[in-house]
C-alpha cells in the first residue's frame, strides 16, 4: 500500500478545560474537622502514564450504517436492489482520517468505598477527548481532503488497584466514554504487566457482518469488493483510491493493514499492549454500552412500521499499542548561547506523519552530530458492533498517533 499524502494540519485540538490545581482527593479528614491535612501520594497510573499531552496522527473508518429509501443515502452510480431493500438496507462508509486525542492532568486520588472485609481502594485516571476529521477526497483519491468533523468523545481512563476480597481481581483499567450518536461506554482490561521488546504483532481483523448471536454465520456484501463501482458504499468507486494506495482490497478486507504499514521503516524497540472491552472476559467484571431509545428501536412489528434496531451499539472492544520508537536526528553546528533548535525525526516511508524534537546541546557541537531520541507512538484498532436487520455489523476504526507538541531532548542524548 502505498503512503497517503499528509493532509491538511488540524486548526486546533480538542481539550478539556481543568483548574491547573485540580485533584481529587478523599474528604475524610476534613469532614472529621482535621484542620491539618496531610498530602497524600496519588495512586499509579500504570501504563496510563503514558497518556500525556495530546497526539495527532492518522487513521481509517469503515462502518456499515443503515439506508431508509428514498429520503436516505444516495448514489452516483444506480444501486440494485435499491434501498431499502436487502441488501441495499445499508451504506458502508469509508473514512480516511485525521485525529486528535487529548489527556487532561490526572485526576489525584478517587476514593472507592468496600463493604465488610473489602477495604477502600483509590483509583486514578486521566480525561480525554477525542476528535476525528474526515480527510476523504474523492477527486485525488487521498488523505487531502478539507477535514470534516464526523466524531467526538469525552472520556476517562481510569486506573484501579487490585482488591483482594471483593472481587478477587488484578489491577485494571476502564475506558468510560460517551459518543454523539446516543452510546456510552464502558470498556475493561487487566493492567498489562509486561512489554514487548521489539514492535508489535498486530492481528486482522474482519469487517463481515454476520446474523445477530451467530458470528460464524457470516454475510459477505458486495461492498466489500474494492473493485466494485456500483454497491451502496461511500465512496462508491474506489478506483483512484486504489491507484493511490489509500484504500486498498487489502485494507477492506483487514483494516488493521493500515496500522502495520503506518509501522514500516520504524525503529519501536518497545511495545504494551492491551484490550479493553464492554464484555471484558473473565475474571474481568462489569462493562457495558448503554443506547438512546432511537437507536435501541422497538421490536419488529411491536408498532406500525417497526422494523428493530436503527443501529444499536451492542459491544465494543479496543486494543491499544502504546510503543517506543528510537529516531536518529542529526544536529548541526551549534555554539553555547544559541536559541534551542528544532528538529523534526527523519521520515521513515512518504508521507509518514514524524515527531520534532528541541534540541538544547549541553556543548559546543563543533561539526554535525548525530544523537539517538525517543518519542511514544500510540496506535489502537477498535470494533464496534452495531445491530440492526437481524445481522450485527462490526464497526472498525484504526489510527496511529504520535505527540503534537515538540519534545525536549534530554542533555544525556549527547553523551
Amino acid at each position: 500500500m502505498a503512503a497517503q499524502a499528509a493532509p491538511p494540519a488540524a486548526s486546533s485540538p480538542a481539550t478539556i478545560s481543568l483548574p491547573a490545581d485540580f485533584e481529587i482527593v478523599s474528604q475524610d479528614r476534613r469532614l472529621k474537622q482535621k484542620t491539618t491535612l496531610p498530602t497524600a501520594t496519588p495512586p499509579p497510573l500504570g501504563v496510563l502514564a503514558s497518556f500525556t499531552g495530546t497526539f495527532a496522527g492518522t487513521g481509517f473508518n469503515l462502518i456499515f450504517r443503515p439506508n431508509n429509501g428514498p429520503h436516505g443515502t444516495t448514489f452516483l452510480n444506480p444501486v440494485n436492489p435499491p434501498p431499502p431493500t436487502a441488501p441495499s438496507e445499508n451504506v458502508l462508509e469509508l473514512n480516511l482520517t485525521t485525529e486528535t486525542l487529548s489527556f487532561s492532568n490526572p485526576l489525584g486520588s478517587v476514593p472507592n468505598r468496600g463493604l465488610g472485609t473489602q477495604e477502600d481502594i483509590f483509583l486514578n485516571g486521566v480525561p480525554y477527548v477525542q476528535a476525528i476529521a474526515d480527510v476523504t477526497n474523492p477527486d485525488t483519491g487521498k488523505a487531502d481532503g478539507k477535514p470534516s468533523d464526523i466524531h467526538f468523545e469525552p472520556g476517562l481512563w481510569m486506573h484501579v488497584p487490585a482488591t483482594t476480597s471483593d472481587p478477587v481481581l488484578g489491577e485494571s483499567l476502564a475506558r468510560m466514554a460517551s459518543i454523539p450518536h446516543g452510546t456510552t461506554i464502558n470498556a475493561q482490561s487487566l493492567e498489562p504487566t509486561s512489554s514487548i521488546a521489539g514492535p508489535p504483532t498486530i492481528p486482522a481483523v474482519d469487517i463481515t457482518p454476520f446474523v445477530i448471536n451467530n458470528p460464524s454465520a457470516k454475510i459477505k456484501f458486495v461492498s466489500q469488493n474494492a473493485s466494485d463501482t456500483a454497491t451502496p458504499r461511500l465512496p462508491q468507486d474506489l478506483t483512484k483510491f486504489i491507484a493511490a494506495g489509500t484504500i486498498t482490497q487489502a485494507t477492506l478486507t483487514d483494516p488493521n493493514t493500515v496500522l502495520r504499514n503506518d509501522n514500516k521503516g520504524k525503529t519501536i524497540t518497545k511495545t504494551t499492549v492491551f484490550t479493553v472491552s464492554t464484555t471484558p472476559s473473565a475474571p474481568e467484571l462489569g462493562g457495558g454500552t448503554a443506547n438512546i431509545a432511537f437507536l435501541l428501536g422497538q421490536p419488529v412489528g411491536t408498532t406500525s412500521g417497526s422494523s428493530g434496531p436503527n443501529a444499536s451499539a451492542v459491544q465494543m472492544s479496543a486494543t491499544f499499542w502504546v510503543e517506543e520508537v528510537q529516531h536518529k536526528i542529526k544536529v548541526p553546528v551549534f555554539k553555547p548561547g544559541q536559541p534551542p533548535l528544532k528538529i523534526a525525526a527523519p521520515s521513515p516511508h512518504p508521507g509518514a506523519r514524524v515527531p520534532t524534537f528541541v534540541v538544547h546541546p549541553p556543548h559546543e557541537i563543533t561539526q554535525p552530530k548525530t544523537i539517538t531520541v525517543t518519542s511514544t507512538q500510540i496506535q489502537y484498532s477498535q470494533m464496534v458492533f452495531l445491530n440492526f436487520a437481524g445481522l450485527t455489523w462490526p464497526h472498525v476504526s484504526v489510527a496511529t498517533l504520535i505527540p503534537q507538541k515538540a519534545l525536549r531532548v534530554p542533555a544525556s542524548a549527547f553523551n
